[in-house]
């Protein structure tokens, strides 16, 4: 079932292989220091040195080697969260200013993405989100009907008699379209984002990794010359810095343990075929759209942007750590809705760690003194990248830095200290309910 050349890591560093020449000497202080160089991060050390801030982004492995390089490419602007669940915990006017900032997220990204000139496969091709039972097509169309029409942006639903437009599979019972969703070639979005940093001054040093942090002020508040607020010991050394952006999301460990606490890391997984005739393909996924599905344990997948690959991922494991295992069952799941691509075989198998959150929110805020932008909860590439970029505002004090996820609870658990054991027999029971709900 694997090719020859089989490789165990991401497809999308074929093209674009982990930077090896942004490594540079840890200087002694910083005005911003950012801690992870994924989408987060370097979208805040964008802003904080647009604004005239020395800054420094530190990443304990090669810059965008964790979920900014790992993740399948799927551009949405989802919020897990429906708007009658967040109104009730609100009120109506907060969920929807809530729900709004996945819209601007995407709209956001899109126009960075061409003011900057990117070159990342930027592809708006919609999204089909597909309902694998009945009872779960009724549970979507009440749901977009009870969406209000700020919201919509466009989506509609597709019966299981049209699906065939969509989807060349006899797995599903119809679904929606969202016709504002994209993909892209996430390492080449986060090479782009990468040089948009390093020419705006933003020095990148790889291989580092925070060991401790100690805020030097009493009280948690800036010192008033804002200068050596934090003392931060690396591998590489000691740095001081004015401020602190935590953007290590599904990556967060125990140097910061409040957002560890709060942070749960959930393998996803992916797997690439080898290269197969494009109008095989395109019977397949006939609009070349992201798909998804409404299971709790999501399937996603879509077409490489060439075409000539499916790229297939899904979370079939809490800590699979035998890539060749994950992709047998990924293929098997894929199989199952493809059975035309029985004989395809696989090239490439990887993973990353999605950071997902109680409360299935991203949160953006700061505490004890540190900003923090974390926990987008699989839709990584549109709310990491806006969310980062507006908690870089808000450490230069910029009020566009503001977003209607301010001030919210950032729950945790008390049984919870960052070992999500609980996954285990969560994942045991979404996968009795994807198989029994009718």
């Amino acid at each position: 079932m694997f090719t020859e050349d089989f490789k165990q890591t991401p497809y999308w560093w074929e093209r674009t292989p982990r930077p090896t020449d942004t490594e540079c000497a840890l200087p002694n202080s910083a005005e911003a220091l950012i801690v992870g160089s994924g989408y987060s991060g370097l979208s805040a050390a964008i802003q904080t040195a647009r604004h005239g801030r020395h800054t420094v982004v530190v990443d304990a492995e090669p810059a965008g080697w964790g979920c900014s390089s790992r993740n399948g490419g799927q551009v949405s602007t989802s919020l897990k969260p429906s708007f009658q669940q967040l109104a009730k915990k609100f009120g109506a006017e907060r969920a929807l200013a809530i729900l709004q900032e996945g819209n601007h997220a995407v709209a956001w990204l899109e126009d960075f993405i061409h003011q900057n000139r990117i070159q990342c496969d930027y592809q708006k091709v919609g999204r089909f989100h597909a309902a694998h039972t009945p009872a779960a097509f009724r549970q979507l169309s009440q749901k977009i009907n009870a969406t209000p029409a700020q919201l919509k942006v466009g989506a509609y639903l597709v019966s299981a008699r049209q699906q065939r437009q969509e989807i060349g599979s006899e797995k599903y019972h119809g679904g929606a379209v969202y016709p504002r969703h994209a993909s892209l070639d996430p390492a080449r979005y986060h090479q782009g984002l990468l040089a948009c940093a390093q020419a705006n001054g933003v020095e990148i040093v790889t291989q580092c990794r925070v060991q401790a942090i100690q805020n030097k002020t009493a009280d948690g508040k800036k010192a008033r010359n804002g200068a050596g607020n934090f003392q931060v010991t690396t591998s590489k050394g000691v740095i001081t810095a004015a401020d602190i952006v935590l953007a290590t999301s599904g990556y967060t460990g125990r140097v910061t343990p409040w957002q560890q606490r709060r942070i749960i890391p959930i393998g996803s997984y992916v797997i690439a075929t080898e290269p197969l005739p494009q109008d095989c393909l395109a019977r397949l996924i006939p609009q070349h759209r992201v798909v998804t599905d409404t299971r709790k344990l999501v399937m996603y997948y879509r077409l490489c942007p060439q075409r000539r690959r499916l790229l297939f991922g899904a979370r079939v494991s809490l800590k699979e750590t035998n890539l060749r295992h994950s992709a047998r069952l990924l293929r098997r799941q894929m199989v199952d809705i493809f059975p035309a691509l029985q004989n395809a075989r696989i090239s490439h198998s990887w993973m990353g760690l999605v950071g997902y959150t109680f409360d299935a929110m991203p949160h953006i805020g700061k505490h004890h003194g540190m900003y923090y932008s974390m926990g987008y909860c699989g839709s990584g590439i549109s709310l990491a990248s806006y969310f980062g970029m507006r908690v870089g505002l808000q450490v230069v004090g910029n009020p566009r830095g503001n977003t209607a996820l301010d001030g919210l609870p950032f729950p945790s658990r008390l049984y919870y200290r960052g070992n999500p054991w609980f996954l285990a027999p969560s994942i045991l029971v979404y996968r009795w309910r994807d198989g029994l709900l009718r």
